[in-house]
């Protein structure tokens, strides 16, 4: 068993990380999960929260706010539709992410012909946002 895996991690604005790992914790759409070394082959969705490297280097923390996860049994790629390194997150970040899900939210459930689990995902994302600057105690 290799005590290290390939990790990449993106976003449609940069390449945030790119290092072995010996550990990542990602939020998953379903809950919270760490891929190690010789995981079994998995694709998942993410949902808002925050990502946790642990590798030879030391540890990162990043916030993602959704995406996409791809584990295999010694490469992880994560791409994010929005990351910032924990260290760079601001009062200002948070309150513009809960600003875009508010207003995705109201947007769904204005919209006429809206399928309700447009409107629950929306509410969903919103709740999500809101418990991270909670979680975070920006």
């Amino acid at each position: 068993m290799a005590d290290t895996m390939q990790f990449d991690l993106v976003s449609p604005e940069r390449r945030l990380a790119s290092l072995r790992a010996s550990a990542v914790q990602i939020p998953g759409a379903d809950g919270d999960m760490t891929a190690m070394p010789d995981h079994a082959p998995l694709i998942t969705t993410l949902r808002p929260g925050v990502l946790r490297i642990e590798s030879p280097e030391g540890n990162s923390e990043f916030v993602v706010t959704g995406g996409f996860a791809e584990i295999g049994s010694d490469t992880m790629s994560v791409l994010a539709e929005k990351a910032i390194p924990v260290t760079e997150v601001t009062r200002a970040h948070l309150d513009e992410l809960v600003a875009e899900a508010r207003a995705a939210h109201d947007a769904a459930k204005g919209a006429p012909d809206a399928h309700p689990s447009i409107v629950d995902d929306a509410a969903k994302l919103l709740a999500d946002m809101e418990a991270l600057g909670d979680h975070m105690s920006l």
